[in-house]
């Protein structure tokens, strides 16, 4: 199958940009942080979105993060719509502005395996080099999974923490890739 990766502006979102977006992952296993090391532990759960949570990330979330200055894209199908997004924030942070947050990336269910995951980091690590990150800052999820998905990248755990993105998402494991 052919997928094609757009740079998205306001304009190209639309409520129903995720109607047919698969965000279903069926956990069972999550990183935990016990004392000072990682420990996988299991934690089982469905996570699932639905088509109000698709229009208030389409509406808020995206349209916030292009209006903020930030970066998003979408890959498509050719058939098939929107099947894969990232965004990325134009806010520097760190002791020495060395990061951009990768804000979210996300594959239907269906396309997951391809490789599609793995070209929208590539563009959000290069939009960032472009604009002078030295890395990538991830508040990803926890499970098993997504954190592998982050490491077989080059991800590592983040040498400092964003507290404030820490404390929005607790169980997220905070990861950072060098550009």
């Amino acid at each position: 199958m052919e997928f094609t990766i757009k740079e998205l502006t306001l304009n190209d979102l639309h409520p129903n940009l995720l109607q047919h977006f698969s965000r279903h992952q069926e956990v069972k296993r999550c990183w935990r942080m016990e004392g000072d090391k990682w420990v996988l532990k299991d934690v089982v759960f469905d996570e699932e979105w639905d088509e109000n949570l698709k229009k208030e990330i389409v509406e808020n979330d995206l349209a916030n993060c292009l209006k903020a200055g930030g970066f998003v894209w979408g890959v498509f199908g050719k058939n098939n719509g929107l099947v894969a997004f990232a965004s990325l924030s134009s806010e520097v942070f760190g002791s020495q502005n060395q990061y951009l947050q990768l804000v979210q990336l996300h594959v239907s269910s269906e396309y997951r395996g391809k490789g599609i995951g793995k070209a929208l980091f590539n563009a959000s690590a290069d939009k960032a080099k472009m604009l002078g990150a030295k890395k990538l800052y991830i508040s990803a999820h926890s499970s098993e999974e997504t954190c592998a998905f982050y490491k077989n990248l080059g991800c590592a755990d983040a040498q400092e923490i964003n507290k404030k993105l820490a404390k929005l998402e607790p169980y997220d494991r905070q990861m950072e890739f060098v550009i």
